[in-house]
């Protein structure tokens, strides 16, 4: 008869293929993933309140710096910005406004033509205004910004800003704030680069094609409800890090929702289990 001691050694019963409990497998490193670890190609990036939350303290700031400037009584406080922000675009917004103030606003006594003149006028400024803000580093990165774009670079995964804000600004905070190294290797498509905005989905479709990705197998970063339909429309996966002005909104649709990239969002958890386990 085996005696305790053999007993407690005895290692037979033991299924040596059975998988580890999820607890106690091993977690790698971000920084040693690879793409065919992953189960997506690409991480496409809003700009404005997912890179930098700008819009309270940028945008919003370099609008009405433009407004008065050119002598306009008009004036956007923090409130009435926010609901101008289910607008995509900042030409969309002031053309919105404008029209919405009717006799009192500055389009009146305007044609359509001088109308879209100086919204395109006031744009230009107001653009001109923000990059000055950017390079005097009124705004700063958002936590975990920096980090995951650089840990997706490193593992091959093809990275992407898709905003609807002017290309001229997204780039600006793309080579200021992230730097020339990862600017080299993070495509930007803005602006006027389709003809519509968010909640269309053209932006996103268009960095598929050119990035030569299959829209399932890309991961979007969004803060607000017209990013995140554009998103999901367009197939794609979307993570949400709320900002100032969108922590209200409804998110139900995301793959995940999150105040922040921090720490907490690796390459594992984009993954589509790992975005189940953040939801």
């Amino acid at each position: 008869m085996p005696s305790k001691a053999e007993k407690s050694s005895d290692c037979s019963h033991i299924n040596l293929n059975r998988p580890l409990p999820r607890a106690t497998r091993p977690v790698r490193s971000s920084s040693r993933l690879k793409a065919a670890d992953l189960d997506f190609d690409s991480l496409l990036f809003d700009c404005d309140g997912v890179l930098v939350d700008t819009e309270a303290q940028g945008h919003r700031v370099a609008f009405n710096q433009a407004f008065q400037q050119k002598g306009l009584n008009v004036e956007w406080p923090l409130e009435l910005y926010g609901e101008l922000l289910h607008t995509g675009g900042g030409k969309e917004r002031m053309t919105r406004h404008f029209t919405e103030l009717g006799d009192k606003g500055p389009f009146s006594g305007k044609d359509e033509a001088q109308q879209q003149e100086l919204v395109k006028e006031l744009h230009l400024l107001k653009t001109d205004l923000f990059m000055k803000m950017i390079e005097e580093g009124q705004m700063p990165l958002r936590t975990g910004v920096q980090r995951l774009i650089s840990e997706a670079i490193a593992a091959g995964i093809k990275v992407a800003v898709c905003s609807t804000s002017n290309e001229r600004a997204v780039s600006k905070i793309r080579d200021v704030l992230l730097g020339p190294d990862i600017a080299a290797k993070m495509q930007v498509y803005a602006g006027d680069i389709v003809p519509k905005k968010k909640p269309d989905p053209a932006v996103y479709l268009l960095a598929a094609k050119e990035l030569s990705v299959d829209p399932s197998r890309c991961v979007v970063v969004e803060d607000s409800g017209i990013g995140l339909k554009a998103a999901t429309s367009a197939g794609m996966r979307c993570l949400v890090t709320t900002s100032s002005y969108t922590k209200d909104e409804d998110f139900s649709k995301a793959s995940a929702v999150v105040p922040e990239l921090g720490d907490k969002v690796t390459l594992e958890s984009l993954t589509t289990e790992g975005l189940a386990s953040l939801a």
